[in-house]
């Protein structure tokens, strides 16, 4: 029997981690995969699955969302990013709730894995994740970054988990803040009345490596629960750096034009220099 159950990845140079989540989807009708702009081998794994493959780039990871919602055919789908694993028991336990029709949405427990530790602090525990609708019932996606499901029907929290590999590295981590970072400044950018200090900047990231290390007690999964919390720190700080730029005004870009028309300008009025 079919599942009737399409999976959906949304990805970008993922080929170290792709092959293996396409492993773990094997009990699913269908597998999407829209590609953002990959230049690595990300496309070419996905064909040797026989997936689809389509093509789409979008600032919005709303808008990623529903390009892939567009393109499913069955009754359910299923948002699944590379770096996560579906296991036998979550495979077997959505099987299960699809054949009999008693729900309309799902949610999934991620257990998320940091530098190469199961978290159980943090605030990274608990992580419960909306991704498994029937086409109908999910009615769009809100939000640029932090996006969230709009959908109605009757929700069924699944018991089993899904195995999230996360923060497998810091040039990892890095990678990933690059891209999230400046699109969640644009937005504070756009929404802050007050300009961003050096004390402002230095607080947020205080209070991030506060709340992850010890008011969530990141500290009791050992030395990778506290790097994971200065990585949040930084990365918070990031954002605020990134703000700051954005408030320049004249902007920074405009500075470096001036500047290089300056430079163009000595070296017309100088003329030509010889030996």
């Amino acid at each position: 029997m079919k599942s009737n159950l399409t999976a959906l990845i949304i990805a970008k140079n993922e080929e170290k981690m792709l092959q293996a989540c396409l492993e773990t989807l094997a009990f699913c009708e269908k597998i999407i995969v829209l590609d953002t702009g990959s230049s690595d081998q990300t496309i070419k794994i996905a064909e040797n699955y026989n997936c689809q493959v389509v093509g789409f780039a979008h600032e919005s990871f709303a808008k990623l969302r529903e390009k892939a919602q567009s393109l499913v055919e069955t009754e359910w789908l299923f948002y699944v990013d590379a770096d996560e694993r579906v296991t036998p028991n979550l495979a077997k336990e959505i099987l299960l709730h699809i054949e009999q029709d008693d729900c309309q949405i799902m949610t999934i427990d991620r257990e998320n894995v940091c530098y190469g530790t199961k978290f159980n602090f943090g605030n990274w525990q608990h992580d419960l994740v909306t991704r498994i609708f029937k086409k109908d019932n999910l009615k769009g996606w809100q939000g640029e970054i932090h996006e969230s499901p709009i959908y109605d029907g009757q929700v069924a929290q699944l018991r089993h988990e899904l195995i999230h590999l996360t923060h497998r590295s810091t040039q990892d981590n890095l990678r990933k803040s690059a891209d999230w970072t400046i699109k969640e400044a644009k937005a504070l950018e756009a929404a802050m009345v007050k300009k961003v200090t050096l004390a402002l900047i230095l607080r947020k990231g205080i209070m991030e490596f506060y709340r992850r290390a010890l008011k969530y007690q990141g500290y009791k999964d050992g030395m990778p629960g506290l790097v994971e919390a200065l990585v949040q720190a930084i990365n918070r700080m990031i954002v605020y750096i990134q703000v700051w730029e954005l408030q320049q005004k004249p902007s920074i870009a405009t500075r470096y034009e001036k500047i290089e028309q300056e430079i163009k300008n000595l070296w017309k009025n100088e003329g030509e220099i010889k030996l």
